[in-house]
């Protein structure tokens, strides 16, 4: 996209372009790299805001706050797991992220008038809960703690960062069709009284999308691949409805050289 339309899409008096793409599965070092390419776009006036759908491999990563001995699991253990380790800029404690699991990542320019991370942060539970709710899923906040939760049991994580300029970047982890399993490597952001779950454990499903023997479905039995798609649509016209951006659907990152993909 050039600089121009860039321009025109956030003129004045009109909705704020958004642009949303699925990347599929993308490691967790790539997807740093590319949100800090889309940073320094953003702040340059180059591109519209953007969010990024996508699914990691098994990694544990460190927020700014995060405390070692939340880590469960030795080196040996993560090694015969599968699963990596990266220290982050993020905000927050430390959070596990696997396939089945759909991150978003946000880069916005807050500017001129949300230029507030804890109102931003509320933004982003708020659209959750609002995809959620398509699904039949009452989710809500719990008081002291960041996230999204149904009943006593926390079915998305959020973690962000706030560059200069009020640009964003990092953001949520909505456990969807999830291995519940890996949390067990993992305090999940520091938080030891209560659990996690997923959309396909709240609907009756099994981690593979599958219906359970006695829990509900949705819309009979799908796949997790059908399942991820349909949250992916929901989330992202709850982000555009409440950050009031103009919805638009852009695989042209799809090119990006430096990302190394497996699709899912």
């Amino acid at each position: 996209m050039t600089e121009s339309t860039a321009r025109s899409s956030n003129r004045a008096g009109g909705a704020r372009r958004m642009n949303v793409t699925r990347l599929g599965v993308v490691p967790y070092a790539a997807a740093l790299e590319l949100q800090s390419e889309l940073v320094r776009a953003r702040r340059g006036g180059e591109i519209d805001d953007q969010l990024l759908l996508l699914q990691h491999p098994h990694v544990i990563t460190l927020g700014t706050s995060a405390h070692q001995e939340n880590i469960l699991v030795d080196v040996e253990q993560r090694a015969l797991l599968g699963i990596e380790l990266f220290e982050t800029g993020r905000g927050g404690d430390v959070t596990y992220h696997g396939p089945g699991q759909l991150v978003g990542y946000p880069i916005f320019d807050l500017k001129p008038d949300r230029c507030d991370l804890h109102l931003y942060v509320r933004d982003i539970e708020e659209a959750l809960i609002r995809a959620l709710l398509e699904f039949g899923i009452t989710a809500d906040r719990k008081q002291g703690l960041t996230g999204v939760w149904v009943g006593e049991e926390k079915i998305a994580a959020i973690g962000v960062r706030v560059s200069s300029g009020w640009i964003t970047s990092h953001g949520f982890a909505l456990n969807v069709a999830t291995d519940l399993a890996f949390f067990d490597a993992i305090i999940p952001c520091g938080i030891r009284d209560h659990g996690v779950t997923s959309v396909a454990r709240v609907l009756g499903r099994d981690s593979d999308g599958s219906p359970t023997h006695d829990g509900a479905t949705h819309d009979g039995a799908v796949s997790q691949a059908d399942l991820m798609r349909d949250v992916e649509e929901a989330v992202a016209r709850s982000f555009a409805d409440v950050f009031a951006r103009e919805l638009r659907w852009d695989q042209s990152l799809g090119h990006w050289p430096g990302r190394r993909l497996e699709q899912p």
